[in-house]
């Protein structure tokens, strides 16, 4: 915490007195938790995915659909031991599963909180797949399934998008760690795996094509969860061409390439899902959803 280099930024801040490029400080930021009904069916089977949002985020996407998380830090600082309690609040509505969503910064603050109370429940992390090794060999023994998104493939989109041209560069071996989790289900419940998920962006459907194909090259028993949802979000006004949903063309595209490589493992979205109902309510006095 005195030189942080827990993801690739390595921006080296003194998050003891200050904060890092990520936005995050000494203590953990949490914006919600809640029950979440709309992750991949596995996950939120029975009363929905046990959601906690983290404030702050390493890679900082331009239409990142939680804006006013990863940029804006809106929420509340936490303890350990205050996450500990929201774990157990979550165990208490219901949820299927403790998901952490975009908790990389916090890394430090998460084993603290684990070593006080494991929870009850599997535990899901939710990353952007922006990850160090060492971080995610930390975080091992304690997380049940990974949930790294897979984003980029070419360095020429990912720094239009974040500013970081290096994302496929860091987050595929990142990924490769991540899928080596072998699926184990109960019921129809994911307790542990891997799904590695990859949101379609306009214009940007032969990026995504090349990141399916990188996919098949792991050869894992990983689930890919391909995303048609993008809805536009954030600080796009300089992206014009992040100003509308895909199209059913840039879908099926990516999902062809998919089934042509014998992928099984796959989780496919219908583009009604491109909708901001379906995007979480971080208003103080709102429910999630």
């Amino acid at each position: 915490m005195a030189h942080c280099n827990l993801c690739p930024a390595a921006c080296g801040a003194d998050r003891r007195t200050g904060t890092g490029a990520c936005g995050g400080g000494a203590k953990a930021r949490v914006a919600k938790y809640g029950l979440h009904p709309y992750e991949e069916p596995c996950l939120s089977a029975g009363g929905g995915a046990g959601t906690v949002f983290f404030s702050g985020c390493a890679l900082r996407c331009v239409f990142c659909q939680n804006y006013t998380l990863s940029h804006g830090n809106a929420g509340r600082e936490v303890s350990a031991r205050g996450l500990c309690e929201i774990f157990e609040a979550l165990e208490g509505m219901g949820a299927a599963n403790i998901e952490l969503v975009t908790a990389s910064h916090y890394l430090v603050q998460l084993l603290e909180a684990f070593r006080l109370r494991r929870p009850k429940l599997p535990v899901v992390y939710n990353t952007h797949a922006y990850e160090t090794l060492p971080a995610l060999r930390a975080l091992d023994r304690y997380v049940d399934v990974w949930l790294p998104d897979l984003k980029f493939y070419a360095p020429s989109v990912s720094a239009r998008y974040t500013g970081k041209a290096d994302y496929f560069a860091r987050a595929y071996p990142a990924v490769a760690f991540m899928a080596k989790r072998e699926a184990e289900f109960d019921g129809e419940r994911m307790v542990r795996g891997c799904i590695v998920r990859h949101l379609v962006l306009p214009l940007n459907s032969g990026d995504s094509v090349e990141i399916v194909k990188r996919f098949a090259d792991l050869r894992s028993g990983a689930y890919l969860s391909l995303m048609g949802q993008y809805t536009p979000c954030g600080d796009i006004a300089a992206f014009p061409e992040l100003s509308r949903p895909i199209t059913r063309r840039e879908y099926e595209r990516v999902l062809r390439c998919a089934l042509g490589l014998g992928i099984e493992r796959l989780f496919a979205q219908k583009l009604s899902s491109a909708n901001k109902a379906f995007i979480p309510d971080f208003s103080e006095d709102r429910p999630l959803f």
